[in-house]
């Protein structure tokens, strides 16, 4: 199945995400930032109103040629404060059209997202440039492991065909006059491409695995340990460790998940299979109690959640 979605910048208005929504779009790469300190003055409008919508959002940095660690820092900084790390979020993209990086775009990819993973503890990348950059400009094959997702931008209209390939080509913006309802003007519109989905492509969200037969009854889990390093966060540890951050703040004691210090010791347990939920646009905390037996205060309890109105798609909730 194709998912489709937009990307958003300042030209862009939007006057009604949830038209947005329900008109079959499930994701949005919105821009956040170019350089080494421009910030889009549209992103936290847009940001918020597609999170508010159902939306999974990720955010996106404009590159430009000057310093690479500068630049990065500067889009993490900016991914954090929007709450774009979390679980269920689009995963962070890379725009190469600048023409200043056409001489150096393959060494620069590549340590940006070195930089990128090593601030943020995050995996996935997304890497965006037009047709004639992937065919005269990038080598995806000397930086694209398999953590790094390829999206094209021909404008054909024909969603999934751009008519360049490569194993790791996972989306296509196929026009940028595209007609969505709750956006007054022309937006673009990506669709993903064959052996590709949402999931690929969102942070915490894997496909999950056939269940094993007769599994044995609520295995024990394995504890071991983990010293936090310079910019690790806690949903970035879980994410690596098989578990959730709801399970690393319970079992630490963790009050508040944004709060980790370099040096800490976390004990990491890794969870009973099968007791977990991920959160699906229109789920309320309440229904997933009464799917599964338990009750909502329960939820929050196991899942530290303080807000039980606010939990998000792609959300891992821990089931009693």
């Amino acid at each position: 199945m194709t998912d489709y979605g937009i990307d958003l910048s300042h030209w862009n208005r939007v006057t009604d995400f949830g038209a947005v929504r329900g008109n079959g779009i499930s994701y949005a790469s919105v821009k956040l930032t170019e350089g080494v300190d421009y910030i889009d003055n549209a992103s936290v409008s847009h940001v918020n109103g597609a999170k508010g919508a159902g939306l999974h959002v990720g955010g996106y940095h404009f590159a430009r040629d000057v310093n690479i660690n500068a630049q990065v820092d500067h889009f993490a900084g900016q991914l954090r404060a929007r709450g774009l790390l979390a679980p269920g979020s689009l995963a962070p993209m890379l725009d190469m059209e600048n023409a200043d990086l056409r001489d150096n775009g393959n060494p620069f990819v590549a340590a940006f997202i070195t930089r990128l993973r090593a601030v943020t503890g995050i995996r996935k990348v997304l890497v965006y440039a037009n047709s004639d950059w992937w065919t005269h400009v990038l080598r995806p094959d000397e930086w694209a492991d398999a953590d790094v997702f390829l999206w094209i931008a021909r404008y054909n209209g024909q969603p999934g065909s751009p008519g360049w390939s490569h194993p790791r080509l996972a989306l296509h913006q196929h026009t940028n006059s595209g007609v969505v309802p709750g956006i007054p003007g022309k937006v673009d519109r990506n669709a993903t491409m064959a052996g590709y989905s949402l999931d690929h492509l969102t942070l915490g969200a894997a496909p999950a695995p056939a269940p094993a037969p007769n599994p044995s009854p609520n295995p024990a889990p394995a504890p071991t340990t983990y010293t936090v390093r310079e910019g690790d966060t806690l949903s970035a540890i879980a994410q690596r460790n098989g578990t959730t951050w709801q399970e690393l703040a319970r079992t630490n004691g963790i009050s508040n998940p944004d709060r980790i210090f370099p040096g800490q010791v976390l004990t990491l347990t890794t969870p009973a299979a099968g007791r977990f939920h991920t959160v699906r646009s229109g789920d309320t905390l309440s229904a997933i109690a009464q799917r599964n037996g338990t009750t909502w205060r329960e939820l929050a309890r196991l899942n530290a959640i303080a807000d039980p109105d606010r939990i998000f798609p792609g959300q891992i909730i821990r089931l009693p």
